[in-house]
């Protein structure tokens, strides 16, 4: 293993922010401020309906030009990074040649839907409630166990190879540490996740904390395949004949990118939550040591591993978020950039009556409802854009509060606030409307890369540059509180 590269005067943190449809590279500075930015994008591949597949190679060429470009933008020398740290879409899977580090097919992303069929089949055989007692899972396409069964059944030969142990499995975070620690060859390249991913596999224990045998025995996928499951922040190893990096630079921190945001905004005790208002809304809430078994449509899911620290949280997704303003933009045509929705909302006091539940793409949790369909209602002939408008902000924030108030039924405590993150979070007549619905403050951070901040401090945390966990806490800062309107309700 290539040994860390000598000390300089500057440090900084590279933290490589991998998702669905671009690779972003950031460099944060030791106060944890962002000193540059870079994203490139690449392809997004549709066989048929319902499936999605990445060229794995076309992931890792975006991540490398990310870097390139951010290191040339920020005019960092890349031998004054101190760590690297990596946070990426989950449950997209990848299986790659141990000797070569090729893939052996496409990536199947973790909207694909080919093995739906497959989930269907489980859960009709009885399966669901022991998957769920293991992985706090629900048995569905999603998740990454079905993705590796259906390419070792597809690609010719591959099952006795993975079988005889000539083949790696991996999510994404896998994929980017393999190649950054072996390079071209793979030689000497380190085989690793962390729980944070390997929760999300559909394979893992999440209770006795190991990939667990009988879950790869029903799914089919040798265990073999697997990555070794290290914490979510130590140095699992060095880079390794990247082009544009020197050998050296210890990786040092992996979440998936739902638990880095929670963990970029730092929410570290019980009960803590977070929303992050993208395409969609996702929310998690910190359970502690406790992984609590949702009596709401829920998923329980593992947050993260630091030393001894394990720690689990509640996980619930809003399918439209900001995909319901694009529609007021591309799809109505009565706003012409997303930002405008909320002055045009907020020029009217309220919103008429107009009922909007954005379920365009179904309802996630805590409903569950795939076959719903968006619905307008309270329409009158003095209903305006600006009331349609208004009414779409509330329709999010209303099934952001019902996933809110399943997870405080879960944990039995009420929340004091939610820290917010995402494009929807700059709008501040939005927070409004969702801190009167939720009962309690919301909160925007200073730093509002939580998913790429909480890689980093990972990865600060994993390289020594943090004590720890609390450590680390300390650095966080709020850029806004927007407080309930009127007093508490009963």
């Amino acid at each position: 293993m290539t040994q860390p590269t000598a000390p300089t005067a500057k440090r900084y943190l590279l933290a490589l922010d991998q998702g669905t449809t671009g690779s972003t590279a950031l460099l944060i500075g030791a106060d944890l401020r962002i000193v540059g930015k870079a994203n490139r994008e690449f392809p997004q591949i549709f066989p048929q309906p319902g499936w999605v597949e990445h060229d794995p190679m076309a992931i890792w060429d975006s991540q490398l030009g990310a870097v390139a470009d951010v290191l040339a933008s920020s005019g960092v020398d890349p031998r004054q990074i101190a760590a690297i740290g990596i946070t990426n879409q989950r449950e997209t899977t990848v299986l790659w040649e141990r000797a070569t580090g090729q893939p052996i097919h496409r990536a199947i992303v973790w909207q694909c839907r080919r093995t739906a069929d497959r989930c269907d089949a489980l859960r009709a055989a009885g399966h669901q409630a022991n998957v769920a007692a293991k992985t706090g899972l629900v048995l569905d396409a999603y998740f990454s166990g079905t993705k590796a069964a259906w390419i070792l059944d597809h690609v010719e030969g591959a099952r006795p190879r993975a079988e005889a142990g000539a083949l790696a499995f991996g999510t994404i975070d896998s994929w980017l540490v393999w190649r950054l620690t072996g390079a071209t060859s793979g030689a000497g390249a380190v085989h690793v996740t962390d729980p944070s991913n390997a929760s999300r596999t559909m394979l893992y224990d999440i209770h006795e904390r190991r990939w667990s045998e009988e879950l790869c025995g029903l799914l089919q996928v040798p265990m073999a395949l697997l990555p070794r499951v290290a914490s979510s922040a130590e140095v699992y190893g060095y880079t390794q004949g990247v082009p544009g990096l020197p050998d050296g630079i210890p990786i040092a921190g992996i979440a998936g990118d739902q638990q880095a945001a929670l963990f970029g905004q730092l929410c570290v005790r019980p009960g803590m939550a977070k929303c992050t208002y993208g395409t969609g809304a996702f929310l998690l809430m910190n359970t502690g040591a406790v992984a609590v078994a949702s009596r709401n449509g829920l998923l329980t899911t593992v947050a993260w591993q630091v030393g001894d620290r394990y720690e689990y949280a509640l996980e619930g997704s809003v399918f439209v978020a900001g995909a319901a303003v694009q529609w007021l933009r591309d799809g109505l045509g009565i706003i012409k950039n997303s930002s405008d929705v909320e002055a045009l909302a907020a020029s009217v006091p309220d919103s008429g009556g107009v009922v909007f539940v954005p379920a365009l793409t179904g309802l996630g949790a805590p409903h569950w409802q795939q076959d719903a369909r968006g619905t307008i209602s309270g329409l009158t002939r003095g209903s305006t854009a600006a009331h349609l408008a208004r009414a779409t902000l509330e329709g999010v924030a209303r099934l952001c509060r019902d996933v809110l108030w399943a997870m405080q039924q879960d944990l039995g405590h009420d929340l004091t606030e939610v820290r917010v993150d995402g494009g929807m979070a700059a709008n501040d007549l939005m927070l409004q409307i969702q801190a009167d619905l939720l009962d309690c403050d919301v909160v925007r951070p200073e730093v509002i890369e939580t998913t790429a901040l909480g890689a980093a401090i990972l990865a600060g945390i994993g390289a020594g540059l943090f004590a720890g966990v609390d450590d680390a806490a300390a650095t966080w800062a709020e850029q806004r509180r927007v407080r309930r309107s009127g007093p508490r309700k009963s």
